[in-house]
């Protein structure tokens, strides 16, 4: 034993030894693994409007499901099912914000039924799809009719813009 109770063979540390041996042998460095989840993040991003299962997902990323599951989740705080959820539900908060109807949105976003579509819409935003477009075109005209209602009193103020 060294003097820091480790073990010493030949005046070198065999704790380095074995660490440095572990580092030639491991030939994926953790930001491999860290790459192949991001690659499957920008696949669920680019195709989202598919339809997509963990497997297919998985298999982009080289991961059994459940291992990638866990990784990606450890990553992105969601699982790969909740972030698909997510992207599809901004999609058609955009949409239904430009104008579109409901049916159109499910159907541009991925979903094959309008019902389990409203429904997942409400979970995620707490309005159902109609009353969400209702209030985002009332606030798109309110925004023409009335801009300096959305800027803060603070700003308009400190320049000269007024209400007229």
């Amino acid at each position: 034993m060294g003097e820091t109770g480790r073990e010493v063979a030949g005046g070198k540390d065999v704790s380095a030894e074995m660490s440095e041996r572990a580092l030639e042998q491991d030939p994926y460095p953790k930001a491999y693994f860290y790459r192949r989840i991001v690659q499957a993040k920008l696949f669920i991003d680019a195709h989202f409007h598919e339809p997509l299962d963990v497997e297919a997902i998985s298999g982009e990323a080289c991961y059994s499901k459940f291992h990638f599951i866990r990784e990606f989740q450890a990553i992105y705080g969601r699982t790969p099912r909740e972030h698909l959820a997510h992207c599809r539900m901004e999609r058609a908060k955009e949409l239904m914000a430009q104008g579109a109807q409901a049916l159109d949105a499910c159907i541009a976003v991925g979903y094959n039924s309008l019902s389990s579509f409203s429904r997942a819409f409400k979970k995620a935003t707490g309005s159902t799809p109609a009353s969400f477009r209702e209030a985002a075109l009332e606030r798109q005209e309110q925004s023409r009719t009335r801009p300096l209602q959305f800027v803060p009193d603070c700003f308009s103020g400190a320049h000269g813009a007024t209400e007229e």
